[in-house]
């Protein structure tokens, strides 16, 4: 089977559990292919949840779930050290953080305290604790689940956490037809219980290499460039994207190429992942709340295709 075969495959399967949403599942497909972590946000009982669950399953990746409550505190995703009489000394008993694929559930719901711990832990791939650093799992993932805002117990994260995640996406109510399949249908974790690994992480690994290896011509990053540029020109966002978060950008583009089967990568990738990888980098000027998707189309559209 090749890479573009293998990987049809991988998002048809998620798309026997999340019904519906076939364009939603490849952008998960996608961010995870880059390398980055992902930010589901949306309304309660959409299936964010199964998602992740179904992504870990599907991967073949090592999986913890923590949901989090505004008592969760730092040493509960980290782990502690506790001292064993047996061996006269401290053990350390590492916490739901030392897995592949961690599912943050509800992270807004958790206090500022509890959000910071996992910054270290998203960007370097480790985590200090009580003075000593410990790398974590390779490949490592945090899947977060978001409320919305408005809804009671939510604390909003910071910018300096939402730039860690890669892609934000929100899946939304299912049409009609989705929907009937639903009701239908088996019980959704059930068909998350019975789901294949299709991947393993020395495969996956490999997928990311071939990710890198996608290539992008110097028109296509005068665009991204472009693109970035318009972000910053205080027309359409109070503060514009950072390199790093240009970078997020033609990494995510890459693996949208890959999944549509080129070695190269093109305008319209950009364009399709866009809104999911900045939106939630920038606040836009006026009153279009944070975040809009509307204002990035919009600014997207201003700037010219090469």
């Amino acid at each position: 089977m090749n890479t573009q075969e293998k990987l049809t495959t991988l998002v048809n399967q998620l798309n026997t559990v999340i019904v519906g949403k076939y364009a939603q599942t490849q952008d998960c497909v996608a961010c995870l292919l880059a390398g980055g972590h992902l930010l589901i946000e949306d309304v309660p009982g959409v299936g964010k949840t199964t998602l992740a669950h179904a992504l870990a399953r599907t991967f073949g990746l090592q999986f913890s779930r923590v949901q989090f409550t505004a008592d969760l505190m730092p040493s509960d995703l980290s782990g502690v050290s506790v001292y064993e009489r047996g061996q006269e000394k401290f053990i350390f008993h590492p916490g739901p953080l030392f897995a592949q694929v961690l599912l943050a559930d509800e992270i807004n719901r958790a206090s500022p305290k509890t959000q910071s711990a996992l910054l270290e832990a998203m960007e370097e791939k480790q985590v200090s604790v009580e003075g000593e650093t410990r790398p974590l799992p390779s490949p490592f993932f945090v899947i977060a689940t978001q409320n919305p805002h408005d809804q009671l117990g939510t604390y909003a994260l910071p910018e300096s956490q939402l730039d860690r995640f890669l892609m934000r996406i929100s899946l939304g109510y299912p049409d009609r037809a989705a929907e009937r399949q639903l009701l239908q249908g088996n019980d959704r974790r059930e068909l998350v219980e019975r789901l294949p690994s299709l991947l393993n992480a020395t495969e996956l690994a490999e997928l990311q290499r071939e990710v890198l290896a996608v290539h992008a011509s110097e028109a296509l990053l005068d665009y991204v460039q472009d693109l970035v540029a318009a972000t910053r020109s205080g027309r359409w966002f109070v503060q514009g994207l950072s390199p790093r978060a240009g970078m997020a950008v033609l990494r995510a583009a890459k693996a949208r190429a890959l999944l549509s089967g080129r070695d190269f990568v093109a305008p319209d990738d950009v364009r399709a992942i866009l809104p999911q990888t900045i939106a939630h980098r920038l606040v836009p000027t006026g009153d279009a709340g944070r975040g809009s998707v509307a204002q990035v189309a919009a600014m997207v559209d201003s700037v010219v295709l090469p």
